[in-house]
């Protein structure tokens, strides 16, 4: 008797904030229309994907002192976005990544509580952190945060979240219209810590799926860490099966220490895919959608970023420059790609460029390369399968070239290929995000309140 196959779990990725959009493609449409969310999400469901997730830009990126014309900009608010999304869709999970550090605990827990009551349990929050100070300059504590605490400040918010979360009592909502009341018992909520301090009472009863899933991206020891305490799935960038297989026993392995199963955290790094009716087929179109993603302009502008000077009379398809890095780290400010030593970074690159004899542009597109999957629908459903049964990931957060179509080759000739296989569902079995995960109620889980910050207290 053969035991059953994991299920692979699925998300889409709105391509934004990112450099895999092919906004400069004539197929590539509105970065802000509604109409570019809802066919994204509208597809996804359509493959019965988990959930739906948007990447956050909090402020324009600047390079060499100027707005960098290369990027995608222009991003609706997040939660704006996914509360429209949860009006034209019936069970995916709707996710948004909102940064911890200049956000306050009751807002956020205000905010996804209202998205996951609008959608039915449908609410995920991907929690990100920021000690960028030129980022911080947009909010009123600006960038006060030294970078090592930014995890300790992102844990006392979660703490503080689930506090707020959970503080109704099972028998707090009460309806009785004659006497005017519609809710009493509601225990006053406080939070002491080292960055979070405030006393109320949350305004909002348990949601349908108790609280919103929490997603995490970090890649840092801090941030496995974090991903392991608070977590209920982690988004990561690691790409070979043997990178995979590493990083997932690392984190699952970190779970016992906060009381947590190993089914009880999800391991999503993101991927792209490129599909063709054969092989050869697809490899070429794989080709040349990195040369899109990585124009000349976007090569050097790559590249001065770890070398902190103007690059711009280097020939791109010629050798990396024979100077060194002057260690300018602030040439490009709102969106950091690297935090290495810029030195090391470099001789690493120029080793591999030599040894491998690649351009400036070809080195670009190699060091800034993806997990991607290549190949025919059957090839690609293949490579996505293994990774999940040898435990190098339990699914992937899809990230197509194009918006908002990108995802529809991928729906309609690789979803049908991994039902086959008995790997991905053939139809939603529950209504919230957490069942489509296979995740239990925070309610069911007894470790949830042995490991909340002492500074919690219900009065």
């Amino acid at each position: 008797m053969t035991s059953k196959k994991k299920q692979v779990h699925l998300a889409a990725h709105f391509p934004g904030v990112n450099n895999t959009t092919v906004w400069s493609d004539p197929e590539s449409g509105s970065q802000v229309d509604f109409a570019s969310f809802r066919h994204l999400a509208e597809t996804a469901e359509r493959g019965l994907f988990d959930f739906f997730f948007l990447a956050e830009g909090l402020r324009l990126r600047e390079h060499l002192g100027r707005i960098h014309d290369l990027d995608v900009v222009g991003r609706p608010d997040t939660f704006t976005v996914l509360d429209a999304l949860a009006g034209v869709t019936e069970k995916l999970g709707l996710a948004g990544t909102i940064n911890s550090t200049f956000n306050e605990p009751f807002e956020l827990a205000k905010q996804f509580a209202s998205l996951d009551h609008l959608s039915g349990g449908r609410a995920a929050w991907n929690i990100v952190t920021s000690s960028d100070a030129f980022t911080g300059e947009n909010f009123r504590r600006g960038g006060y945060l030294d970078y090592e605490q930014r995890y300790e400040r992102a844990a006392e918010v979660i703490d503080a979240a689930r506090a707020l979360w959970d503080a109704w009592p099972a028998d707090a909502l009460v309806v009785d219209r004659d006497a005017g009341v519609f809710a009493r018992d509601v225990p006053e909520t406080a939070f002491h810590g080292e960055h979070i301090a405030f006393t109320g009472r949350f305004v909002l009863p348990p949601s349908p799926q108790g609280h919103p899933v929490l997603l995490q991206a970090g890649d840092s020891d801090g941030g496995r860490e974090f991903g392991a305490r608070s977590a209920d799935a982690i988004f990561t960038g690691h790409g070979t099966l043997e990178a995979g297989r590493a990083f997932y026993a690392n984190v699952k392995d970190r779970l016992a220490r906060y009381g947590r199963d190993r089914d009880e955290l999800k391991i999503l790094p993101a991927a792209t895919f490129v599909l063709g009716d054969t092989d050869a087929e697809a490899h070429e179109r794989a080709a040349q959608i990195r040369l899109q993603q990585v124009s000349p302009q976007t090569a050097i502008s790559f590249l001065e970023q770890i070398w902190g000077r103007d690059l711009s009379g280097y020939d791109p398809e010629g050798p990396l420059p024979e100077l060194e890095p002057s260690g300018d780290v602030t040439i490009t400010r709102g969106r950091v790609r690297h935090r290495g030593d810029p030195l090391a970074v470099a001789a690493e690159w120029r080793a591999k460029a030599e040894a491998e004899q690649l351009s400036i542009r070809q080195l670009v597109i190699e060091v800034t390369s993806r997990q991607q999957f290549v190949g025919t629908p059957a090839g690609v459903a293949e490579q996505i399968d293994t990774y999940v049964q040898t435990d190098a990931s339990d699914g992937f957060i899809l990230v197509p070239h194009l918006t908002p179509h990108g995802l529809d080759e991928f729906v309609d000739r690789v979803v049908p290929e991994l039902q086959e296989r008995g790997s991905f569902r053939t139809e939603y079995t529950g209504s919230t995000l957490r069942e489509h995960l296979g995740l239990a109620h925070p309610a069911e889980r007894s470790s949830v309140s042995e490991h909340r910050s002492e500074g919690v207290r219900a009065s």
